[in-house]
C-alpha cells in the first residue's frame, strides 16, 4: 500500500538521513564525537516528533509535538553553526544543511500557526 506524500514528514526524514551521514563522517573521519552526537540527537528528533504529531489524538497534542520539533530544529541549527565556526564542516556543507534546517523551521512554524487557528 502506497501512502500519499507528506512534505514535512519527507523533508524531516531526508534531513535526518543527512545528519546521520554527517555524524558518521565527523565521528570516523574527523574524530569529533561530542558536538556531532548532540547534532545527531537533535537532528533526528525533528522527524521523530513530527511522526508522533501525525499520530496524535488531538489538535493540542499535535501542536505540542510540533513545538518539540521546532525546538529540536533550532537546536540543530545551533550545532551546525558551532561545527562550522570550529572548522569541522566547510561553508558549502554548512550552507546546505542550515538551509534545509531553516526550511524545516519555517514549515513547522507555518503548520503550528494554522493549527492554532483551528482551535
Amino acid at each position: 500500500m502506497e501512502k500519499k506524500p507528506n512534505a514535512i514528514k519527507d523533508k524531516s526524514f531526508g534531513f535526518a538521513v543527512r545528519i546521520v551521514n554527517l555524524y558518521k563522517f565527523l565521528a570516523f573521519q574527523k574524530n569529533e564525537y561530542v558536538l556531532s552526537k548532540q547534532l545527531l540527537k537533535s537532528g533526528t528528533s525533528i522527524g521523530a516528533n513530527i511522526e508522533e504529531a501525525l499520530g496524535s489524538q488531538s489538535n493540542k497534542e499535535f501542536i505540542s509535538k510540533l513545538h518539540i520539533s521546532y525546538r529540536e530544529a533550532k537546536e540543530s541549527l545551533y550545532w551546525l553553526k558551532l561545527l562550522y565556526k570550529t572548522d569541522f564542516i566547510n561553508e558549502k556543507e554548512f550552507i546546505s544543511l542550515s538551509k534545509d534546517c531553516e526550511e524545516l523551521i519555517m514549515i513547522i512554524v507555518s503548520i503550528i500557526k494554522s493549527s492554532k487557528q483551528k482551535i
